[in-house]
């Protein structure tokens, strides 16, 4: 147990917009929330899943939609007071702690906020080990643990609470009812039991993000930022290093889809890189070749300071290195590639391990 201070949070705000994998939300407005909410309700006690009792009740704050719109969109800062205040009485039980569904520069930052405001611990885990754009997507889900019952509100005050059959079922209404409150909604989810998260989520994400944030924070400061330094911490594979030249978006049904291409620059020359995303990264194709695809990691980082890169903030003459990191091992189980392997995505690829791909 430990209490997250303003450096923490500045740190697990860099380093999870590099889970993010070009996706998870904007980390700038993530961290000014988390910051706020510290500032005026006191830091925020971070638990290990080890500490979490096994019969107390534990349930996630995130944001959903597209991260475009959350840049203009600011919440009002009382959706997960009156988020959890409505699901816990619909539950008949008190919540113990809160967690961050998944790793992004956003979606790692509102728990903070929201257990500060809520005077709630936050666990050291995720349910993901990074950013995937759509809700049924998590560890939980392998596992058959429902996302319901889940709490939806907007910045005015509508909210909903919704019980669905399965995950798929709430991904597609909360993404409608998303859609109509302005593609961004705040929500509580995942309601699990202090013995599931122990079995279920991705351990000591919050930890792993503060690490690579303090690495590159530390990088920074140096005349020339090794990008070697940071793959050792994140047992990365360096791709290529180059220019962007092309970006193309869209915004459609909550999400933002698009895509980058890169030119390689010195040693790079020649080489070409091509990134397809929705909302995160999901295949890189290096010199037309499909090299790495979820669920395993594609990030842009810049060439000189290693910041991590999100979609948004993507454009032309950006000069970036494209690095692979390995996803967590649940991930690659077979369930685990039918709910985010790059054919439900919509491409005729199999999913080959990074380390494998990354050798061709």
């Amino acid at each position: 147990m430990r209490y997250l201070e303003k450096q923490s949070i500045e740190d697990i705000a860099l380093g999870a917009s590099l889970l993010g994998a070009g996706g998870g939300g904007d980390p700038y407005i993530g961290k000014l929330m988390a910051l706020t909410a510290v500032e005026k309700y006191g830091p925020v006690q971070l638990l290990s899943v080890d500490e979490v009792p096994d019969d107390v009740l534990v349930i996630s704050s995130s944001m959903m939609g597209a991260p475009s719109v959350q840049l203009e969109k600011f919440l009002n800062g009382n959706e997960y007071n009156r988020l959890m205040n409505q699901l816990t009485r619909y539950l008949g039980e008190d919540v113990y702690a809160t967690y961050p569904i998944e790793a992004g520069g956003l979606n790692s930052m509102i728990p903070i906020a929201a257990a500060a405001r809520l005077g709630l611990p936050m666990v050291d885990c995720d349910g993901i080990g990074r950013a995937f754009p759509e809700l049924q997507m998590t560890t939980f889900g392998i596992y058959g643990i429902r996302a319901t019952p889940l709490a939806i509100t907007d910045e005015k005050g509508n909210m909903g609470i919704l019980e669905m059959i399965d995950n798929d079922w709430t991904e597609s209404i909360a993404r409608t009812i998303t859609d109509k409150m302005g593609a961004a909604a705040s929500l509580c989810s995942f309601p699990i039991r202090g013995s599931d998260l122990k079995r279920y989520s991705v351990q000591n994400t919050v930890s792993y993000s503060e690490n690579i944030g303090r690495t590159i924070r530390e990088l920074s400061k140096k005349k020339q930022a090794s990008i070697q330094t940071l793959l050792k911490v994140t047992a990365g594979y360096h791709i290529l290093s180059g220019k962007i030249v092309d970006v193309s978006r869209n915004t459609k049904n909550g999400f933002n889809y698009g895509k980058t291409v890169i030119e390689g620059l010195d040693q790079y020359k020649y080489q070409r890189a091509e990134i397809y995303f929705q909302n995160e990264n999901i295949v890189l194709k290096h010199n037309g070749k499909a090299a790495v695809t979820a669920p395993d990691l594609i990030c842009l980082v810049d060439l000189e300071t290693l910041t991590p890169m999100t979609n948004e903030g993507l454009k032309y003459g950006k000069r970036v290195h494209v690095i692979g990191l390995p996803c967590d091992p649940k991930w690659r189980t077979p369930k685990g590639l039918e709910l985010v392997g790059p054919r439900y995505f919509g491409y005729d690829l199999d999913y080959v391990p990074l380390e494998q791909a990354v050798k061709y």
